[in-house]
């Protein structure tokens, strides 16, 4: 099983098809969608898990491409200090995707990045500001 997070940007002329259906259906690729901002006839932006086969997950890839979707592997991470970290869970209140959660009955603060989809909404909620967007390199899929 191969699985990539993926930043899509879809133009206008194709944010009302279902191309991400497809993924699914002639590809036999499963998909996460952590975030997603579509409005209709203006540009898109979706932020994905995509997992399958490598072989399928390179042809859903070009599929996308061939319908002038942008494909970027997302080239940021969430980071967080946690020898300053003071466990109080604001950061889990706003964490869309349950990758900062609260551990019970230790009460303290986990982070699972596999699950974090980098959409910063943890970094302005964390009191003592542990949360920290990095830069990784710039990924483009080819």
């Amino acid at each position: 099983m191969y699985s990539r997070m993926l930043v899509l940007r879809f133009p206008k002329t194709e944010v009302e098809k279902p191309i991400v259906c497809f993924l699914a259906s002639d590809f036999n690729l499963t998909f996460n969608i952590l975030k997603a901002t579509i409005l209709p006839r203006k540009e898109g932006v979706m932020v994905m898990e995509l997992s399958g086969t490598r072989k399928e997950y390179n042809k859903g890839v070009q599929y996308l491409k061939q319908h002038g979707v942008h494909v970027q592997a997302v080239d940021q991470e969430i980071k967080r200090n946690t020898t300053e970290c003071t466990h109080c869970g604001a950061c889990t209140a706003v964490c869309p995707t349950g990758a900062l959660f609260i551990k019970r009955p230790e009460m303290r603060v986990e982070f699972k990045h596999k699950k974090c989809s980098v959409c910063g909404l943890c970094v302005p909620a964390c009191p003592p500001r542990v949360m920290e967007i990095r830069t990784i390199g710039n990924a483009i899929v080819k």
